[in-house]
């Protein structure tokens, strides 16, 4: 008996274990599939202003019509356009011409946890087009990245932080 509670002790530490180690291998796996979402999103974005000249008319249908969008990112199921693109961390995403600047556009990311939000932000976006990466009040420009660690802590909240990547 004592020999059976032993063995079930260890399962339980063995299996507690690994379901933290699953957890923190998804939420790398989300971290990076999302870093891959973005550089996609840029890619297409830029052909699409070789081709039309601008960014003129660039917001999340005309986005999802010619295929900017990874196919991860769209509605699934019986969802629409309406419901809007998502990204893999389940918060709404909008791509679009920055403030009526035809010659930079933005992707937003909302409802962004905490520890992503500072992952995020304090990546190396490279300087390829980057004007400037904003959550909440802060902004870091292009002469200032990659944004700190400590920096992009102090400036993400626990939940539901928005992150915006600026590209001309």
């Amino acid at each position: 008996m004592v020999e059976m509670l032993g063995v079930l002790a260890i399962i339980g530490v063995l299996t507690v274990g690994g379901i933290a180690g699953y957890s923190q291998a998804m939420a790398k796996h989300k971290l990076n599939r999302s870093i891959e979402q973005i550089f996609s999103i840029i890619t297409n974005v830029r052909l699409y202003y070789a081709n039309k000249g601008g960014y003129s008319g660039l917001n999340n249908s005309e986005a999802i019509k010619l295929s900017i969008i990874p196919a991860d990112m769209l509605p699934k199921g019986d969802k629409t356009e309406a419901d809007g693109i998502r990204s893999v961390f389940g918060g709404p995403v909008n791509v679009k011409v920055t403030d009526n600047n035809e010659g930079h556009f933005s992707i937003e990311f909302q409802d962004i946890g905490g520890l992503t939000c500072i992952s995020l932000m304090s990546s190396d976006w490279g300087t390829d087009g980057l004007v400037s990466i904003a959550t909440g009040k802060f902004t870091a420009y292009a002469g200032e990245l990659p944004v700190s660690a400590k920096t992009a802590a102090q400036n993400c909240s626990m939940v539901g932080n928005n992150i915006i990547w600026t590209f001309y």
